[in-house]
């Protein structure tokens, strides 16, 4: 039976039928498709043509991804001029800009681009409407990777507005030759309302023929929105540079519940939990689950031994593999398939 965002299907894992503490483990969380394929890629890569592996930033924002890549070989770098010439580097997954690009080729580095399909449209979009003469105003938070990737298609044209002051103190060209993006990690409620004041203001404004924000994004988002109300702590599992993570915890406070972003099970606070009955725990798209596992087991040993699983919606969302990966590890001309 398919279930509803209003309507989410509670799975009961724990063998007591009732204890007195529930955990509320909330489906779908964690990993996201452009998250599973990006760690694949360096995985792949450091299996296919060995250590090291260059990879330009973090590969996705987690410091138990990175750290666990780290030890297998991958070294990260903040920009490509610490690379070896020639080496071979990985964009991550929130993209680079064109200039990136071109300092690669310069560079003769040989690139396998792990930048999420989702993030990628964003650009397509950037491209498109700069050409058509438009003003590009991209919502979204500065300094960010991806803002950054994304506002370098079009650097001269494109804004980057954060709140509605900002929107509302925005100065174009021509206001009704207008068009908006989005960051792709956004929370949806503060995309709504910029994008509302920027429809106020620029009464001609195009937009993307579907949202920019990510499907993993909005469905995490929803699911802390569907939950929050029965729990009285939201803790959310991810790393502080998340932006996806910021924003569970955000709409998690938004709705009025306690919630705090956790690397990991140590972080919890012992007094967090006094006076709290329902814990809610999910997990940013780039925390992965072993951590999630390792947050249930500490709450159990503080006496929440029911462990409720609330499915909000599926999640069956998956992305191919670059062509760079694609080729290397493609079966030679002849080779004979284990199993055919």
């Amino acid at each position: 039976m398919t279930t509803t965002a209003s309507e989410p299907r509670v799975n009961n894992l724990s063998n007591q039928a009732e204890a007195a503490k529930r955990v509320l483990l909330l489906k779908p969380r964690g990993f996201c498709a452009g998250v599973v394929r990006a760690v694949d890629i360096v995985k792949i890569a450091l299996d296919t043509f060995g250590a090291p592996i260059y990879v330009r930033k973090e590969i996705v924002h987690n410091r138990y991804v990175v750290s666990d890549l780290a030890k297998k070989g991958a070294i990260f770098v903040n920009e490509l001029d610490e690379v070896p010439s020639g080496a071979r580097v990985i964009f991550s997954a929130h993209g680079v800009s064109p200039a990136v690009r071109a300092v690669a080729k310069e560079r003769g580095l040989k690139v396998i681009d792990a930048t999420c399909p989702l993030v990628t449209k964003v650009h397509v979009e950037a491209i498109k409407f700069a050409k058509q003469g438009y003003s590009l105003v991209l919502v979204g938070h500065r300094e960010h990777e991806e803002v950054e990737g994304t506002q370098g298609e079009a650097p001269e044209v494109t804004q980057v507005v954060s709140t509605v002051e900002e929107v509302n103190n925005l100065v174009v060209p021509d206001p009704d030759k207008v068009a908006y993006l989005t960051q792709t990690t956004l929370s949806l409620d503060e995309a709504r309302d910029m994008i509302e004041a920027l429809k106020k203001k620029f009464p001609n404004i195009v937009g993307p023929h579907a949202q920019d924000i990510c499907y993993a994004t909005e469905n995490r988002q929803t699911a802390v929105k569907n939950v929050a109300h029965g729990a009285d702590l939201v803790l959310v599992v991810g790393s502080k540079n998340s932006s996806n993570s910021n924003r569970l915890v955000e709409v998690s406070q938004n709705l009025g519940t306690n919630s705090y972003l956790i690397d990991k099970a140590e972080d919890i606070q012992p007094q967090w939990l006094n006076g709290v009955d329902n814990v809610a725990v999910t997990a940013g798209a780039s925390a992965p689950e072993v951590l999630v596992q390792e947050v249930i087991e500490y709450l159990q040993t503080k006496g929440f031994g029911s462990v409720d699983e609330v499915e909000v919606m599926p999640e069956n969302v998956r992305f191919g593999l670059p062509p760079e990966i694609v080729q290397a590890i493609k079966p030679a001309p002849g080779a004979v398939t284990v199993g055919a």
